[in-house]
């Protein structure tokens, strides 16, 4: 019933706010070509064309685009309400810290291989009069956007910068148990993070592949249609491992079903976990939920440790993202029982299988 009620509300408001973009009053920007709601969104018209061209390779969802929608996170998180309470500087979350003091911050464990898409981004933050934190969370969201069955998401500007890096220790680990995730996630929203929105958060794997889990290998996928916004990652994470993409026995991973795929140990226990199995397998098939899910959980990430009143919503500059490609399937080469159901309550859902040899992952 609570999810039903969320739906109802998520739609209400799309609906409310499609309205209220109807009747607002738009305002004509500097550029002569764009207008907006507020003259505060004018300024992202530009970035967000010399993102699309520039980084995005004409508006694609490519392995740009993953890593910019993976800063935002690892960004957002650095925050820990408990590490204040005990006295300690506890991070200031989305405050664009990652990269302002990037030689601390992309040296963290967590956060090695970002160095590479923050040196990417700081060209554009340099030419563009945005904070380093608003930068950061609008890059994500017009990355995302370029991918297939994505929902818009959120952008907003006035975010206040970084003064001193976030603490290490912040950001989740792939080896991490659930318990040390869905601790970590309630700490830095502040309760509001459960199991539940946890697995709405990692919906983002569906876009996403590992560069430095196995050193031997980068851009493994998390799933077989990395430049798709499906819900093929909660299928493919619920079938049985077989292999590793490259040597295995490497902290964080296990075994994958398919050659080429990356399956991460937070994913994989998450996945199979009594809190959280059901609400892993209700995403299967779903894709108004992969969306709208995601659209509400990135929405609240992306300010955390910012306060909303002082910030101006731009979502409008988002573009919509293309619509869904393809249908949710068993890869070719397996079977539904190669399904490992670790939900009790309903069955698996019944999936047509891909036709040809067995599916393998190509990197990105």
């Amino acid at each position: 019933m609570a999810f039903k009620n969320l739906i109802t509300l998520v739609s209400i408001a799309a609906a409310l706010t499609g309205t209220n973009a109807a009747l607002t009053r738009r305002i004509a920007c500097p550029d002569g070509k764009n207008t907006a709601t507020n003259a505060a969104c004018c300024q992202l018209f530009a970035v967000r064309d010399d993102l699309q061209q520039n980084m995005f390779h004409g508006g694609q969802c490519t392995a740009e685009a993953h890593e910019a929608l993976r800063l935002t996170f690892h960004d957002a998180i650095a925050i820990s309400p408990a590490l204040e309470a005990q006295g300690k500087f506890g991070g200031g979350g989305a405050d664009g810290s990652i990269a302002i003091f990037s030689e601390i911050e992309t040296a963290f464990h967590p956060n090695i291989g970002l160095d590479e898409v923050v040196a990417l981004e700081k060209p554009f933050i340099a030419r563009h009069n945005l904070s380093v934190a608003d930068f950061i969370q609008f890059a994500g969201a017009i990355g995302v956007s370029n991918c297939p069955g994505a929902p818009q998401l959120a952008a907003f500007v006035g975010r206040k910068d970084a003064t001193q890096p976030a603490p290490d220790g912040l950001v989740p680990e792939p080896f991490h148990t659930p318990d040390q995730i869905f601790d970590r996630m309630a700490d830095a929203s502040q309760g509001e993070f459960d199991p539940i929105l946890t697995v709405w958060l990692l919906t983002a794997h569906t876009v996403a592949a590992a560069n430095d889990v196995d050193p031997t290998k980068s851009g493994l996928p998390f799933d077989s249609t990395p430049n798709l916004w499906d819900t093929q990652f909660f299928v493919e994470t619920q079938l049985r491992g077989t292999s590793f993409p490259g040597k295995g026995g490497n902290q964080g991973e296990v075994e994958s079903p398919l050659a080429g795929e990356m399956r991460l140990q937070s994913d994989h226990t998450i996945a199979r976990d009594s809190r959280t199995a059901c609400e892993w397998q209700s995403f299967v098939d779903n894709q108004p939920k992969a969306q709208a899910m995601f659209q509400f959980v990135f929405h609240d990430l992306s300010i955390f440790g910012q306060n909303i009143d002082e910030l101006v919503d731009c979502t409008e500059v988002v573009p919509i993202p293309p619509p869904p490609q393809g249908r949710t399937h068993l890869p070719a080469g397996m079977t539904h029982n190669d399904i490992e159901q670790a939900c009790a309550d309903t069955p698996f859902p019944t999936l047509p299988i891909d036709p040809g040899p067995k599916t393998a992952v190509a990197p990105v």
